[in-house]
């Protein structure tokens, strides 16, 4: 698991050192608004390989589509490239749990972005259960 995580931030608010970057996200994050597109941005503290990304999403509570995409930027944040573009279809009675695992082959990445768009098919709010990056 990559190590050097510095910091991150989401569209909700400033910036945050992390309290235990050794850590993947342990509990669920969830947007404050409903509706509305986020994007979680972690910064490195320097450039990184990155070979494997595991992330989780679930809503057992209303039928939507959440899509997630994934960005990389080795220049600081200056520019980005598009690695990863997923949708997840939910429903109560149904599918309300995804994984992804995705090998990748990065080298000198400085930040990873993700956005979320909760709500491409009916309402919802942005989630995000789980997040791992391997070196």
């Amino acid at each position: 698991m990559l190590s050097c995580l510095g910091r991150k931030q989401s569209s909700e608010g400033r910036p945050a050192r992390l309290t235990h970057p050794l850590n993947p996200i342990q509990t669920r994050w969830m947007s404050a608004r409903a509706d509305t597109i986020e994007h979680i941005v972690l910064e490195f503290d320097r450039p990184q390989t990155i070979s494997r990304l595991v992330y989780e999403v679930e809503e057992a509570r209303r039928e939507r589509t959440q899509e997630v995409r994934v960005e990389v930027s080795e220049d600081g944040a200056r520019t980005y490239r598009q690695i990863l573009v997923q949708e997840y279809n939910f429903s109560p009675r149904g599918a309300t749990y995804q994984r992804e695992e995705q090998r990748l082959d990065l080298d000198r990445v400085t930040h990873l972005r993700l956005t979320i768009v909760p709500n491409k098919n009916g309402s919802g709010t942005a989630t995000l259960t789980a997040l791992r990056l391997f070196a």
